[in-house]
């Protein structure tokens, strides 16, 4: 499991309120890149999202033109892309590579590709309509729901903290999308920081506490806490290795796993129970797969997977 902190205030501070969030999803929206770190950063991001790659140097005189205004445009677009800022006298590979001759340039990445471009210091509607190009008809404020489906999926692909941030730029804009407090909660679970998610769950207005993702949201918190209580991973796995049929133990591993973000091998250990004795404890396995399946989503490739060969199991 992760441990890296979801910073999501300048202060380090438990967000409140949408106002209170502004440094952290510049942070994801808008971030420094160097040669080591351009592989993560721009090809595998670009997957979930398009990255711009702003290529500049310190005594660049239209670079220092260009950076507010693409910043600002990046900022409006709330979550269709990100930008990220190489400077090519620290890192001049890069853009050797992609045969820039000339700065500020600006290339557009999408599923690890460069696809669009542009040099010189353009106006801020120029570099607008550059963003709508690349990111589609919704690039230049791009609805809630759009950035929302980004980060989740940047979380699914374990980019926990790039899509803590985008959820916390989408609340800038809309306070009350659920969706977004249940993803970033989500995110700190996944980080291992279960107090904070639950602080974070605190914004939500307690009529609006049945509302599916933030249930969601608490079901993988009581999951946590489940996890904790179950043991260590290491001691229930050392049991089981010593008896293979001590089923409580296999199940309490599970749970241990699924809590610390191992969903695949929790999913096998609950699946090996059904092998052997799918009754076992009042078909406690089974339940306990159902609930995970409910917990990550539908769409989560654990589940995915998970589903296929518990009907596999159970059904053949």
């Amino acid at each position: 499991m992760s441990e890296t902190p979801i910073i999501l205030g300048s202060d380090g501070q438990q967000v409140r309120s949408a106002q209170a969030a502004p440094a952290a999803a510049d942070g994801a929206l808008i971030s420094d890149a160097t040669t080591a770190t351009f592989a993560r950063d721009v090809l595998e991001a670009s997957r979930s999202v398009p990255v711009l790659v702003d290529f500049w140097a310190p005594w660049c005189g239209p670079c220092k033109q260009l950076t507010p205004v693409l910043e600002k445009a990046v900022q409006d677009a709330k979550g269709a892309v990100r930008l990220v800022k190489l400077n090519i006298d620290e890192d001049p590979q890069i853009a050797q590579q992609l045969g820039i001759q000339s700065i500020p340039a600006v290339i557009a990445f999408q599923d690890g590709q460069p696809v669009d471009g542009f040099m010189g210091a353009l106006p801020e509607g120029q570099v607008k309509q550059f963003i709508e190009r690349v990111a589609g008809p919704a690039g230049a404020g791009a609805g809630s729901a759009e950035a929302i489906a980004q980060a989740d999926a940047l979380r699914r692909s374990g980019d926990l903290q790039g899509a803590a941030d985008l959820y916390v730029a989408v609340l800038q804009q809309d306070p009350e999308a659920l969706e977004a407090v249940a993803g970033l909660a989500l995110c700190q679970i996944d980080a291992g920081q279960v107090d904070e998610a639950r602080q974070t769950l605190e914004m939500v207005p307690a009529d609006r506490l049945g509302e599916p993702a933030i249930a969601a949201a608490y079901a993988a918190i009581a999951l946590a806490d489940e996890a904790a209580e179950a043991g260590d991973v290491g001691t229930l796995e050392a049991q089981v290795r010593a008896d293979p049929a001590d089923h409580q133990a296999r199940f309490d591993l599970a749970v241990a796993l699924a809590g610390r973000n191992r969903r695949d091998e929790a999913v096998d250990q609950l699946l090996e129970i059904l092998k052997v004795d799918r009754e076992w404890n009042e078909g406690a396995a089974r339940t306990k797969l159902v609930s995970l399946f409910d917990t990550w989503g539908p769409q989560d490739p654990a589940s995915v997977r998970g589903r296929r060969r518990m009907s596999s199991l159970l059904f053949s």
